[in-house]
């Protein structure tokens, strides 16, 4: 048995869409009461810190609906059936930002809303980049702007609230602790 497991009574799928799937589970607690949750699921995800020769990185600004404004992100999509990650992170990369990875490395995964949501990220770095001359298109309803930011001025947007989406925060962060770590070794 699993610490603290939730063995679930019944599940019942109450909307299933283009990008998500909600359901409702009954749950028996560890103490033998019952509870509902609700919980979305998701297919995966990637996202990329793509940098350049002028140790930049590339950003997408987009605008997001369910916040009504737009923010500054790393390139990121969904994982489509059967897709490995790598595969996801090579095709977002081109089809956001126009641009191929020579070296594309795997440095985190991790969970967005494990409350709630079954989504997982997998979170790439993009180096030795490279313009395509006739790149991907993107999604018809994605309207993206790029932005070269260093990384002082990704922390900048972090504190100024331009990032503010949980991935690119967290890339932002990580990308932070790793230039810090390797100027210590």
């Amino acid at each position: 048995m699993k610490k603290f497991e939730e063995k679930t009574i019944h599940s019942q799928e109450i909307f299933s869409g283009k990008i998500i799937r909600l359901q409702v589970d009954d749950v028996e607690l560890p103490d033998g009461k019952t509870a509902k949750r609700e919980i979305v699921k998701h297919p995966g995800a990637v996202a990329v810190i793509p940098i350049n020769d002028e140790n930049k990185i590339i950003m997408v600004e987009q605008y997001r609906k369910p916040l009504d404004r737009s923010l500054f992100e790393i390139p990121a999509g969904k994982l489509e059936y059967g897709e490995e990650p790598l595969v996801t992170a090579e095709r977002e990369l081109e089809e956001e930002t126009g641009y191929a990875a020579g070296n594309m490395e795997h440095l985190i995964s991790f969970y967005t809303s494990p409350g709630f949501a079954d989504e997982l990220i997998h979170l790439y770095i993009a180096t030795d980049l490279k313009r395509i001359d006739n790149p991907k298109i993107g999604d018809e309803d994605e309207f993206v702007e790029l932005h070269e930011i260093t990384l002082q001025e990704a922390i900048q947007c972090v504190n100024d609230k331009r990032i503010y989406d949980a991935k690119t925060a967290y890339a932002v962060l990580y990308l932070q602790l790793r230039m810090a770590m390797s100027s210590n070794e």
